[in-house]
């Protein structure tokens, strides 16, 4: 008996020996990348427009096309006119978003330092993460106050802090916001005495940027604007000339056809260009 268990056992050592010499590839796990629809629903939460949808926005888009391009047509009688001023016409709503969501996202990153010297305050004084995420939705900054006043509501209500830190996280949509919530996620779950210093520098590194990219976007700002003045001065001449039907008469030919469709074209592609150029590196939602 004593043998066939000693033979077992060196059986099991010899497998686990000859089974260690073959490791397994770990599995790697698959990240959803983000759709156009979820970087426009981000958008619109960025812009502060809580009631808007993504459905919404786009029925807008396509409403507005649709009206402008027919009184366009019907004024003019020129197709191509009125094709493009469907299309710059239903993108308006969309670029109206997203400037919206650009302006609160340049002001929302002057306040964001504040946030975490808050929160940094409250974890020196004693008190929980909880608290010290609730407590801003009366001393944090203006701008954010509704979003951690829904925490401390879902807080007091679920007593779930990760699945409040969730909701937190979507109703924010910030890069910011996502590092934020992940550290001090990592920090409730762990624990550790480096948490002051985690926001301390994060705090220091947001105020910096924030300086950096002030003066960025000051100095290319007249560039920028300058470029927009150069594209829409054709077309503004072209609607000048739309109020005399007789000069947009050749427009109904092909060979005024062609000249809008080229026109057009080369409009759009050197503006994309131009804010390809231009465009200071946004954050992305890495975190999400």
């Amino acid at each position: 008996m004593t043998g066939a268990l000693l033979g077992l056992v060196l059986g099991l050592g010899l497998f686990c020996v000859w089974w260690s010499c073959w490791p397994q590839t770990a599995k790697q796990v698959e990240t959803r990348k983000p759709t156009y629809a979820d970087r426009l629903h981000d958008e619109i939460v960025q812009a502060g427009m809580l009631s808007l949808t993504v459905t919404r926005l786009l029925l807008a888009c396509a409403a507005t096309g649709f009206v402008v391009g027919a009184l366009v047509l019907a004024v003019t009688g020129v197709a191509p006119l009125g094709l493009g001023a469907a299309a710059a016409a239903g993108y308006a709503p969309v670029g109206l978003v997203k400037s919206r969501a650009r302006r609160r996202r340049s002001q929302l990153r002057e306040v964001w330092p504040d946030v975490v010297d808050h929160i940094a305050s409250a974890v020196r004084a004693g008190l929980a993460l909880p608290e010290s995420l609730s407590q801003l939705a009366v001393r944090g900054p203006e701008e954010l106050r509704p979003a951690f006043a829904d925490f401390a509501q879902d807080y007091r209500t679920t007593g779930r802090f990760q699945d409040c830190l969730d909701s937190l996280k979507s109703r924010l949509s910030d890069p910011v916001a996502d590092r934020l919530i992940e550290s001090l996620r990592i920090a409730r779950e762990v624990g550790g005495t480096d948490l002051g210093r985690l926001l301390r520098t994060l705090s220091t590194f947001l105020r910096e940027d924030a300086r950096t990219r002030a003066e960025l976007e000051a100095r290319q700002s007249w560039t920028i604007n300058a470029a927009r003045l150069a594209l829409a001065a054709p077309w503004v001449v072209l609607a000048m000339l739309a109020t005399r039907g007789d000069s947009l008469s050749v427009y109904r030919e092909p060979a005024g056809v062609m000249v809008l469709l080229v026109g057009g074209a080369v409009s759009f592609a050197a503006y994309r260009i131009m804010r390809r150029i231009g465009q200071l590196p946004e954050e992305v939602r890495v975190l999400r």
